[in-house]
């Protein structure tokens, strides 16, 4: 486990550390130095001639530009070696190329009939070893103090540019061509306008966004002991559970006694403690007589599927279990009701609506903090098309034997296109949803209708979301990156508000993107997506989230919020367009991460000189707890 020991941040030279070379074979620059050395030779040299392919022969460093002084879009290109270890180091690949955007059309020769997705789109290209799509997966990253970009493409390379004004237009130029990729439209004022609306034109020009209520913050929430405050995301194993029979395909962290781990058949009860969970050797086999399992109907043989969603309720003495109706959706025809202590499903609950039987993709509690409520019944659902709050007592006044069907009490099912695939609830009970096309909608307690505010898309589709207790910040999932959303705004009367309360209007802060390096990026895999992005847990007014998690591949990705917040963060240096940020802790496992979360906020308050409790990292095999040190490199 650890942080990334990569050296993709480090200034681009032609020093001893980055060595010079024509090709892009590591094996190659394993012989380098013996290469050089072959070049030393004690032979008279008798002419000019001969003394020019010596001096080349050694490599000295000519400047590249003087030889090439009308050279358009010249760059100096490098490619990264070594991955994340110690030994990372970047080579050279041309000491001089250029780059250019190339538009395809089908006349083109780069125009690939395989694929029609190939017209129209720009690609960039570098010298003959760089072709690609224009898109967010290059991962592009910005060094503008140091006129270079880096980026991935089947490897992490980096550009770098002359001189300033160089740097500056490739960037312009790269956000055009990206734009027009995502939207299909050119990067004109017009069509921004088109694209984002007139209250959000601070996401299309970052520059002119009012960002103040990004600093807007009481500094009393943040304060922590200087000690733990400096050592903030140092973390260490604390515990590390196996799983039992099959493996662990969910986590359902609870905030009292215990938290489960859920395969497809049955929970694993593990106790919650200062440090973190640790197993108490309890394993609950579900038990549902001759019913069907998890949504899926025993005539279909889908009874046996893996539950996708586990739902605690009812002051965590009960859990919803939601399965996909078949593999390869998310779809579920309803939930079945787990008795954590007798270890029985109860109820088998049907979703319909007006006689008819309808699906949920998702589920979640009315509240951040209503699992906790003994007394509660409802929860909320949403499907593609629909959100909606459902209710486990019968109408009638008592369940039904057979195929009991839960009570719609409120909700709406939208006539199209809002592909929702998300939604979260904050302290009160306002709902966050995110959707296929990248858009945010914000609804109030009061309506499920209306969106008070929908945020545009950046082109990527929202994947999981999640909302401070307080509502003021939003943590959208993407496959390439987390998206943070700040919510607040001032009313005509000079009050604070949330975008969940009213109309934000036009002075809307930017977002700021949360990446992984261009190093990072390619060594957990392009197959390896962001996942299930997550605000460390609170559910007490007054309380700040400290922390933001995300899963990808083997990584847990931890950033700190309140540096994350900090517009005079070095991340934000030099950067046009969104802000994005790259500091944060990289915790490795040795198999894929199946989630990552921070335990309940009052499990912080029992470890001294933390101000956050444990991280749990489940995998497939094992659930391991890590906790923050006491800033000596010693368990606590």
């Amino acid at each position: 486990m650890g942080g990334s020991h990569s050296r993709e941040g480090l200034d681009l030279s032609d020093s001893d550390d980055y060595e010079e070379r024509d090709d892009q074979s590591e094996s190659d620059d394993d012989n380098y130095e013996d290469a050089q050395q072959e070049h030393k030779s004690t032979v008279p040299v008798n002419s000019v001639d001969d003394i020019d392919s010596k001096l080349k022969a050694l490599k000295l460093k000519y400047s590249s530009v003087q030889q090439n002084p009308t050279l358009k879009n010249a760059v100096k290109l490098y490619l990264h070696i070594g991955g994340n270890t110690p030994k990372a180091k970047w080579i050279v690949s041309d000491k001089i190329t250029t780059y250019k955007f190339v538009k395809i059309d089908e006349n083109d020769d780069e125009f690939d009939e395989d694929d029609d997705n190939t017209v129209g789109i720009w690609v960039l290209k570098v010298g003959s070893k760089i072709k690609a799509r224009v898109s967010i997966d290059l991962q592009l990253k910005m060094f503008g103090d140091q006129r270079r970009v880096d980026f991935v493409d089947s490897g992490v390379w980096a550009i770098k540019f002359m001189r300033d004004e160089d740097y500056r237009e490739f960037v312009t130029k790269f956000q055009d061509c990206l734009f027009e990729n995502v939207h299909g439209l050119k990067a004109s004022d017009d069509n921004k306008l088109k694209v984002y609306g007139k209250d959000f034109m601070g996401w299309a020009k970052p520059e002119v966004a009012d960002d103040t209520m990004w600093e807007k913050e009481d500094d009393e929430v943040w304060k922590t002991p200087v000690r733990a405050k400096a050592r903030a995301n140092d973390l260490l194993e604390e515990f590390e559970e196996a799983a039992s029979d099959g493996g662990i395909q969910s986590l359902a962290l609870g905030a009292l006694d215990n938290s489960f781990l859920v395969n497809d058949t049955g929970v694993q009860v593990v106790k919650n403690f200062s440090h973190g969970i640790h197993g108490k050797g309890v394993y609950v086999k579900f038990d549902n007589g001759n019913k069907s399992r998890f949504g899926g109907s025993a005539s279909s043989g889908n009874s046996s599927l893996t539950p996708q969603k586990a739902l605690l309720m009812r002051g965590e003495t009960n859990m919803l279990l939601m399965s996909p109706l078949k593999e390869g959706t998310p779809h579920s025809t309803g939930v079945n009701q787990l008795d954590i202590e007798t270890g029985k499903i109860v109820t088998e609950w049907k979703f319909e609506k007006d006689g008819t039987d309808i699906t949920m993709r998702d589920i979640t509690n009315d509240t951040k903090g209503s699992q906790l409520d003994p007394s509660e019944s409802t929860f909320l659902g949403l499907d593609d098309n629909r959100l909606s709050q459902w209710d486990m007592r019968d109408r009638r006044g008592m369940v039904q034997s057979n195929s009991p069907v839960l009570n719609w009490t409120k909700g709406h099912q939208f006539s199209r296109g809002t592909n929702f695939q998300c939604f979260a609830t904050t302290g009160d009970g306002s709902i966050v949803v995110g959707s296929l096309d990248g858009k945010i909608r914000l609804y109030s307690t009061t309506s499920m209708r209306q969106a008070k505010t929908a945020f545009p898309g950046l082109g990527s589709p929202i994947t999981h979301v999640d909302v401070t207790y307080d509502g003021k910040w939003i943590l959208g999932t993407t496959d390439t990156y987390l998206i943070l959303i700040c919510t607040l705004f001032t009313d005509k009367d000079g009050k604070t508000k949330t975008g969940f309360s009213g109309r934000m209007g036009s002075k809307i802060p930017a977002p700021r993107l949360l990446k992984l390096t261009p190093v990072d990026s390619h060594t957990a895999g392009k197959q390896n997506k962001f996942h299930s992005g997550r605000f460390s847990w609170v559910t007490e007014s007054g309380k700040q989230e400290r922390h933001l998690v995300a899963t990808v591949g083997k990584f847990s990705v931890i950033w700190d919020f309140q540096q994350v917040k900090n517009s005079g963060h070095e991340c934000y240096r030099n950067q046009q367009g969104l802000k994005s940020c790259y500091c944060y802790k990289l915790m490795t496992k040795d198999e894929s991460i199946i989630e990552s979360r921070f335990m309940h906020d009052k499990y912080a308050a029992a470890v001294s000189d933390s101000p956050e409790a444990p991280l749990v990292v489940a995998t497939p095999m094992k659930v391991t707890s890590f906790s923050m040190s006491d800033g000596k490199g010693k368990r606590r």
